[in-house]
């Protein structure tokens, strides 16, 4: 499928999306958040696909939604369904039975800042700039921003930079828990890839139920979210890969997993 917001290749078990609307600073309108919306549901298919790249290219990854877009909605039902088409998206991706690692440059606003807020793994270049400046122009962070970044870096801060809509270089990100690396710019690529590599070698069945008991025990009790982790971890043991990789262990080997 030819997309028109976005592009898409896939390589060595490895899907990149890389959001390309650069005349706006790859501003989410519409029609980006549908085409995701597509080619999620493309990859999810797709069982070569093992890990996802999310990324805006080295100049920018998304700086909000596209405000001209925004300036049209005339009434609370329109900003309700703009809202659903746009949470559609975050939800999907968190859904996704494969990990989704953002590879972020530039700036990473509003929209831009809650879709890297849904993806599994962040890793941004030392020029990467944050925040979440809804307040700025009369509303709150949608998209799941009042609630992934208090559940990324904790309540206190989130309460701040949502309060205040201020923007936080990549440095402070890293060190108040938003990424898991930064990089120099020209290293970005290559490192988000390393990752992405080393993820897509694991077992299948097990980096699947890995992402899906962390996701799902985050809105449950301890009690509930350490009974599902159980039944989790049981499961995997009906799997041929389990039982591979106990015996390549055993037998000091690497393990041949079948994804079975």
């Amino acid at each position: 499928m030819k997309y028109k917001t976005i592009l898409f290749k896939k390589d060595n078990g490895l899907a990149t999306i890389t959001l390309h609307r650069p005349e706006t600073l790859n501003a989410l309108n519409r029609q980006a958040f549908s085409e995701l919306q597509q080619v999620l549901a493309e990859i999810e298919k797709d069982d070569a696909v093992k890990v996802v790249i999310l990324t805006g290219g080295d100049k920018c990854f998304a700086a909000g939604v596209d405000l001209r877009e925004i300036d049209e909605i005339a009434s609370p039902a329109e900003a309700r369904r703009f809202l659903k088409e746009a949470n559609r998206v975050f939800d999907a991706m968190e859904e996704l039975e494969k990990p989704i690692i953002a590879a972020i440059s530039g700036l990473a606003l509003g929209g831009g800042c809650a879709l890297a807020l849904a993806c599994d793994l962040r890793i941004a270049a030392d020029n990467a700039t944050f925040g979440q400046p809804e307040i700025k122009i009369g509303v709150i962070a949608g998209g799941g921003g009042t609630q992934r970044l208090p559940r990324i870096i904790g309540v206190t801060k989130a309460k701040e930079l949502l309060f205040t809509g201020d923007y936080i270089d990549a440095g402070e990100a890293y060190r108040i828990g938003l990424l898991n690396k930064v990089v120099a710019p020209a290293a970005l690529v290559d490192e988000t890839r390393a990752m992405a590599l080393k993820i897509a070698h694991q077992p299948h069945l097990a980096l699947q139920a890995t992402k899906l008991a962390i996701n799902a025990g985050q809105s449950m009790d301890t009690r509930t979210a350490m009974a599902y982790e159980a039944r989790c971890f049981e499961l995997l043991f009906a799997s041929e890969d389990r039982r591979e990789g106990v015996r390549a262990y055993m037998e000091k080997r690497k393990p041949v997993f079948t994804d079975r």
